[in-house]
């Protein structure tokens, strides 16, 4: 039985470009399953997840926002209060983490006034489509470093490699954080 202080819970905000498998990656990691028919998010999506992470127990609400444009206007109203974050790209597509510093700006100024930098790492999806790669890791991590984001790691949501290892890291920099 976990003691009241075991339990936490934090606010998971994953944001970056339309198409780059935000929705795919959250699915598989709260699901288990990989879907292939998945249609756009309007506004944001909203999932809960536990991990068990160094003895606690922590509960993620993972918020998915929309990557197309039009959207963008509603991640501050979302974005408020939120423990961590993960900018997402895909490395098959190279125009996806351009608008980084956008992505970044918009969701930093308007996570919360009285809240310190809160940990944010940078997750490039599709890493099963390699012969399709257009943004090598060695860029993509120097990309992270150069916004001093907290880590970089490749997934991909369809073999399910490095899913649990991204979320279960988000988490313990945020309990770090709390600490």
């Amino acid at each position: 039985m976990l003691n009241i202080e075991e339990k936490l819970a934090f606010k998971l905000c994953i944001f970056g470009a339309g198409g780059v498998g935000k929705t795919t990656l959250i699915r598989k990691f709260v699901t288990k399953i990989f879907e292939t028919d998945i249609k756009m998010t309007i506004g944001a999506d909203f999932s809960i997840k536990n991990v068990d992470v160094a003895g606690k127990t922590v509960t993620l609400r993972i918020w998915d926002f929309a990557g197309e444009e039009r959207f963008r206007v509603l991640l501050p109203s979302f974005a408020k209060g939120a423990d961590g974050g993960i900018f997402m790209f895909d490395i098959t597509r190279y125009s996806s983490m351009k608008d980084i510093d956008d992505w970044l700006s918009i969701f930093e100024y308007f996570v919360s006034e009285s809240q310190n930098k809160i940990p944010i790492i940078m997750v490039g999806g599709k890493s099963d489509l390699e012969e399709k790669r257009s943004v090598e890791t060695k860029e993509a991590s120097e990309l992270s470093q150069k916004f001093n984001l907290h880590a970089y790691f490749e997934c991909s949501s369809k073999t399910g490699d490095n899913v649990e290892e991204i979320f279960k890291y988000i988490a313990e920099m945020m309990i770090n954080k709390t600490n």
